[in-house]
């Protein structure tokens, strides 16, 4: 199972995840190329919101397709397109993983579409 790992000798984090992520030795490692808030279907929420929650959905069914989960997440790297996008993430993120914690990386850029709100790409280990 993968370790948080804090320490007082650095400043902490900003918010809700790990100043590291220890991998156990042996553990499989999967990467996860970034998801946008696109459905399946291709279709996509005009919400920013709603766009969050997708790609992490979408974000989970590629884990569940590797046999793992939400708790198998160790870094996050997450694009929002608006300083305002800042806040929907946290709180999405924390909504969608419930707790646990993991290394995360968050940028404000523009993504390969306009309108495409967020971009999410993760690590996940398990043994």
């Amino acid at each position: 199972m993968p370790r948080a790992i804090a320490t007082d000798a650095a400043p902490p984090s900003f918010s809700d995840y790990a100043q590291a992520v220890e991998t156990p030795p042996g553990a499989r490692l999967l990467h996860v190329s970034g998801q946008v808030g696109a459905r399946p279907d291709g279709t996509l929420a005009e919400d920013p919101e709603a766009q969050h929650e997708q790609a992490w959905r979408n974000v989970f069914a590629i884990l569940a397709a590797a046999d793992m989960g939400p708790t198998d997440i160790v870094d996050v790297l997450a694009i929002v397109t608006d300083p305002a996008g800042v806040p929907i993430f946290r709180k999405v993120r924390d909504r969608m993983l419930k707790g646990h914690l993991a290394c995360s990386t968050l940028l404000i850029s523009g993504l390969a579409s306009p309108a495409w709100k967020v971009e999410i790409a993760v690590t996940a280990a398990r043994v």
